[in-house]
């Protein structure tokens, strides 16, 4: 099952198979002594990621959207490997990242990078510039000792910094500039696929056009390929060529993002898509998804959206929906499909 037939010819830069993450909570031992009296206690687990397929080819923008606690970030710390998964296989390249040997793996980490959303709390507020950009392509090899500097100055450039801010520390920029010294620092190591986890939520509107121009430049000069992770459906628009929409954990659609925009299929990206603003809804009144998104302590049964959908069915609360193809290269897991 997945989210992306791959194409012909063509082996996808990501592939994510059957993918889970769990956060175990484990009893200490005031909570073990309590339940050996009859207490009710116990191992408190949150299902972050349940059983997520996706592919990205190469040369492709994919947008990662869905509500806060939907488990979006969890899956791009995965793809970056800064989260090991609890179930299932990323591929890089076609080659399963578990089984990759120590020198191999540490290259596959080299070509996955990851730009976080605070751009302040990312970068160490006790390293400088040529610290934070330019450790990691001296550690790895990337560049020698000597090349540095003119590395260091090529890169700053490239990400539309001036290269004489390299001894200056990161509380000496403004939020914008921080966010492209994240870009740099991703961009030192000469990564192929880049995890953008809402890499301009917590800019300025103005300041996120620069930035998100500055992606597309640098996606047209450098051949990178993005997983962009937002709630911003309208930023999404802009950057990607295609949508997937998670909720508690699961991917409920995934399609072409022109398609999307036009006619969605799945009942929750409708009602997502009903709460983006633009002009010709202006006059027509906000009408939120109803109840609260359920805990990942404790997920509803069948389908996960099912307690908050208007055309849910008792089949919705017995049975979880598959990820099918409704049509050519569009995914949807919903049981109105059937």
């Amino acid at each position: 099952m997945s989210a992306l037939p791959e194409t012909a010819n063509v082996t996808p830069i990501i592939e994510i198979v059957d993918v889970s993450k769990r956060f175990v909570k484990h009893l200490d031992f005031a909570a073990k002594i309590a339940q050996r009296f009859g207490a009710n206690v116990h191992e408190e687990v949150v299902h972050a990621v349940d059983q997520v397929n996706l592919l990205v080819n190469p040369g492709e923008v994919v947008g990662l959207v869905g509500e806060s606690g939907c488990g979006k970030s969890t899956l791009g710390r995965m793809v970056a490997g800064i989260l090991k998964p609890s179930a299932g296989r990323i591929h890089f390249r076609g080659r399963d990242l578990t089984t990759l040997s120590s020198a191999d793996a540490k290259q596959a980490a080299l070509k996955v990078q990851m730009i976080f959303q605070d751009p302040f709390a990312s970068l160490n507020p006790r390293m400088r510039v040529r610290d934070i950009v330019g450790e990691a392509p001296l550690v790895h090899g990337v560049v020698s000792a000597e090349e540095l500097n003119d590395y260091l100055d090529q890169v700053l450039v490239q990400c539309g910094l001036d290269p004489g801010f390299k001894q200056r520390y990161p509380h000496q920029f403004s939020g914008g500039q921080r966010q492209r010294l994240g870009i740099a620092r991703a961009l030192a190591v000469k990564p192929e696929f880049i995890v953008c986890d809402e890499s301009v939520a917590a800019l300025d509107v103005s300041i996120q056009a620069q930035i998100l121009n500055l992606f597309m430049d640098l996606r047209e000069s450098l051949d990178l390929t993005y997983l962009f992770i937002s709630h911003d459906l309208g930023v999404v628009e802009h950057l990607s060529d295609r949508v997937v929409i998670m909720y508690l954990g699961r991917v409920v659609e995934s399609v072409k993002t022109e398609a999307l925009f036009d006619a969605p299929n799945h009942p929750y990206t409708q009602a997502l898509l009903r709460e983006v603003p633009r002009l010709e809804t202006r006059r027509s009144s906000y009408k939120p998804i109803t109840g609260e998104i359920p805990s990942p302590l404790d997920p509803p049964s069948g389908c996960h959206f099912h307690p908050r959908c208007p055309n849910a069915s008792e089949r919705c609360k017995r049975e979880q929906p598959a990820l099918k193809e409704v049509s050519v290269g569009w995914w949807s897991a919903c049981h109105l499909n059937d």
